[in-house]
């Protein structure tokens, strides 16, 4: 099977109020989007980096733009940790907002250029997810897959979505805190860092993060191997199990992603949990950022350059 849970996913019949239900399958591919797209209940939701501009310039027919860096989707808490994830009633309206209702199976559409980039994706799947709204899907490739076929259909201007209802049911389970980081770190559950291999060892940083290292016992599975040449598509499960083998990181039972600021966390969590299916994966949303602000926790640095 070249890729676990992909695409080829089936009208189910009749949802609610009328609204026909599609599988809600984690990745799609473009053949799937040409099938579906415009149809009801599908909403495309492009995240594209280079704006609202390149949008309207041109993008998948029926497609609506929310920016993944000034949207909302991310926030910073009250102790300056950025990229946190928002209230619910935060996310309520800005899901509302871009026309998305709990019967609507959203596809979220990213560049489709490097693994950095899907991050945009996954994350938002991700908090779907936590909102409890299962019908969501990533276009595998992104929008760079759509338009590499001439053929495909490419559609000028804003569409504007009529606002909708949105409910937000929580699921911690998906979410780990803090807290739950520290009680991980006591038994011994295992920890993925899915930064890359400088962060990792700590000879590098980033702004958002206050020290160098990682979490302590903590495995490294780089962003840049859960995708193609490190492209816009995702890995087959079978190398994907390989690479998690060779890292020395299991593929069932308890483990957190982290990152700096719960961005490339969120691929390694989407591998984990939607490709290889572990469930019982969960994402350190404030990850490094959130953890090294505080002085009393510990960080590992294995490669000191000072």
């Amino acid at each position: 099977m070249r890729r676990l849970l992909f695409a080829a996913a089936a009208i189910l019949g009749s949802a609610v109020f009328g609204v026909p239900a599609y599988a809600a399958t984690p990745l799609v591919d473009v053949e799937w989007m040409k099938a579906n797209a415009g149809k009801p209940g599908i909403v495309v939701l492009d995240i594209r980096e280079d704006g609202v501009e390149a949008y309207g310039k041109g993008h998948i027919p029926g497609a609506v733009y929310t920016s993944y860096d000034k949207g909302g989707w991310r926030v910073k808490d009250k102790n300056g940790t950025p990229g946190m994830l928002p209230e619910a009633a935060a996310l309520e309206k800005l899901i509302g907002g871009l026309g998305i209702d709990s019967r609507g199976h959203v596809v979220i559409v990213a560049d489709g250029t490097s693994a950095r980039d899907m991050g945009r994706a996954t994350r938002i799947y991700w908090t779907f997810k936590v909102v409890g709204h299962d019908a969501v899907s990533i276009l595998d490739g992104g929008f760079s897959a759509w338009v590499a076929d001439k053929k495909n259909p490419v559609e000028a201007g804003i569409v504007r979505p009529q606002p909708a209802t949105f409910k937000v049911a929580m699921r911690p389970e998906l979410l780990a805190t803090k807290g739950d980081v520290e009680a991980a770190l006591a038994r011994g559950t295992p920890l993925i860092d899915n930064r890359p291999p400088d962060m990792y060892v700590g000879v590098n940083r980033t702004k958002d993060v206050l020290k160098n290292g990682t979490l302590p016992g903590a495995r490294s599975v780089p962003e840049s191997w859960l995708t193609e040449n490190n492209g816009g598509k995702f890995r087959d499960s079978g190398a994907l199990a390989k690479l998690y083998a060779a890292a020395g990181v299991p593929t069932s039972g308890e483990q957190i992603t982290f990152c700096n600021t719960g961005h490339w966390a969120s691929l390694g969590w989407f591998v984990s949990s939607e490709l290889l299916g572990n469930k019982q994966t969960k994402m350190y949303d404030g990850s490094m950022a959130e953890w090294s602000r505080d002085d009393k926790l510990p960080v590992e640095t294995k490669v000191k350059v000072q």
